[in-house]
């Protein structure tokens, strides 16, 4: 671990870079190191009850009925963790740290690089490492959902968090994890990082759901690496989009018949530009991923990019980028730009890409069987974010039922 003056230095070094790919966050205005005494520990449905609201719509279930576990990290400080379970450990990041030396020297900023940009850069230098630690013992099938919810409940900071889960060999978990601000909270910023160490024949489902304010910024670097047989299923829906959001994952096949899927849905609302990026390694023999993004523009800035490279013999990979333009407003639009790198002769890849609108006749058909007009477009647009989605979660079809009421209706 680095000393203070080592920390400062990175701090200092990381301030000064130029952000790659992305507007720059301006960050100097925030709070960024903790400025308040933790609070007590607290049971999850104890949260005060505006909190409990939002974290309800993100897919909480805070009075943890068929839920494995649960963590909340409250601005810079932990506020409730209980885990029901013998066959996983979760923890605090920077109290997993101090328990366990192996995981500082064998996954703390090896998935994703503490250098890889000015982001993670910021977040390798705090004080005290933020976030939650999940380590799923070997052929373990964790029977309920793990919920986490990482909430921002005053503005004017940058919450910095960095997340590791690990799966061994034969284990299985989905992790439902929940981002989002207060009611009374539109500015700040959310730095994460996630690492994810899917192991032979593992199964990592991990639906992530955020809801932010609408001058935040937020800044997302995943990095997963799949050993042979092991499974990552990722989905990813924006409710409530942030001003400028920007999720990097990048994913690394690298056994034989290792597999991922990723499933992007996003509501890009006036005002907000969301950049939904990644790359997926296919190293392993018969490999295979897919990449689905879903988005609704209603006068966003949506990007829908992805990158699928081919390395061994066999993989397989396809790349799905589909978006509706409701109301473009002054300059709302989507781009999608799916992106294929075939390195091996043995790689079969293929991408599509397409953006339409509500076709007025499917309006007027549902209407003529008894449907109020707003009834029908949000009957359409939720269709079209999850009609051709195989096998979605019943957190994530939730979630999709209500970006499709604010997209259809219109925020109240």
């Amino acid at each position: 671990m680095k000393t203070p003056s080592e920390l400062h230095k990175v701090a200092e070094r990381a301030r000064s870079k130029k952000a790659q790919g992305c507007v720059d966050l301006a960050l100097d205005r925030f709070v960024t190191e903790c400025d308040t005494p933790p609070p007590a520990m607290t049971s999850p449905d104890q949260v005060k009850q505006a909190d409990a609201q939002v974290m309800a719509s993100l897919g909480m279930h805070l009075k943890g009925e068929n839920r494995s576990g649960t963590y909340i990290l409250r601005d810079f400080h932990s506020l409730s963790l209980i885990a029901q379970s013998d066959g996983f450990e979760l923890l605090p990041i920077a109290e997993a740290l101090k328990k366990y030396d192996w995981l500082d020297e064998k996954y703390y900023w090896k998935a994703v690089p503490s250098a890889q940009d000015k982001y993670t850069e910021i977040c390798a230098s705090v004080s005290e490492p933020q976030g939650f630690f999940i380590h799923v013992k070997k052929g373990v099938k964790v029977s309920f959902p793990v919920q986490v919810c990482l909430y921002i409940s005053r503005g004017k900071i940058v919450q910095r968090v960095h997340n590791i889960v690990i799966l061994e060999e034969g284990s299985e978990l989905h992790l439902i994890t929940g981002c989002a601000t207060g009611p009374d909270v539109s500015t700040g910023a959310h730095l994460g990082v996630s690492e994810q160490y899917i192991g032979k024949n593992a199964e990592l489902t991990n639906t992530m759901v955020h809801s932010w304010g609408p001058k935040m910024g937020v800044r997302s670097r995943t990095g997963t690496i799949v050993e042979e047989g092991g499974v990552l299923v990722s989905n990813y829906c924006s409710l409530r989009p942030a001003r400028d959001v920007q999720i990097d994952p990048r994913t690394w096949l690298n056994g034989p018949n290792a597999s991922a899927k990723y499933v992007t849905i996003i509501l890009g609302s006036k005002g907000s530009t969301i950049d939904t990026g990644g790359e997926v390694y296919l190293n392993g023999i018969n490999s295979s991923a897919e990449l689905a993004h879903r988005a609704v523009c209603t006068g966003g800035h949506i990007y829908q990019r992805g990158m699928l490279i081919g390395n061994a013999e066999d993989c397989r990979a396809h790349v799905d980028c589909a978006g509706m333009v409701l109301d473009a407003g002054e300059d709302g639009f989507i781009q999608s730009v799916p992106g294929l790198r075939a390195l091996h002769p043995g790689a079969r890849m293929s991408h599509e890409a397409s953006i339409g609108k509500i076709v007025p006749e499917q309006v007027e058909y549902l209407q003529s069987r008894g449907m109020e007009q707003r009834q029908a477009i949000s009957l359409i647009i939720r269709g079209f974010l999850g009609g051709e989605i195989v096998g979605l979660s019943p957190e994530l079809d939730a979630r999709i039922a209500e970006i499709a009421e604010i997209a259809g209706h219109g925020e109240e």
